[in-house]
C-alpha cells in the first residue's frame, strides 16, 4: 500500500508542477486550466492522506 500512496504523491507533485507552468505561460495544457490541475493536486494529496491514515500501522516499542 506504501507504493500506492508514493505514487499518488508523486502524481499530485507532478499536477502541481503543470499548475505553476500553465499559470506562468498564461494558457491551459491540452486544454485544462491552471485551476484544474491544481484541484487536481489537492484531490491527490488528499486521497494520499486518507490512504496513509487509513493503513497505517500503530507505533511499536514506544
Amino acid at each position: 500500500m506504501r507504493n500506492v500512496i508514493l505514487v499518488i504523491i508523486g502524481l499530485a507533485a507532478l499536477g502541481f508542477l503543470l499548475a505553476g507552468i500553465s499559470a506562468l505561460t498564461g494558457s491551459g495544457i491540452m486544454g485544462v486550466s491552471p485551476e484544474g490541475f491544481s484541484r487536481g493536486c489537492t484531490n491527490l494529496s488528499l486521497i494520499a492522506i486518507a490512504l496513509n491514515l487509513w493503513f497505517k500501522e500503530g507505533s511499536k516499542g514506544t
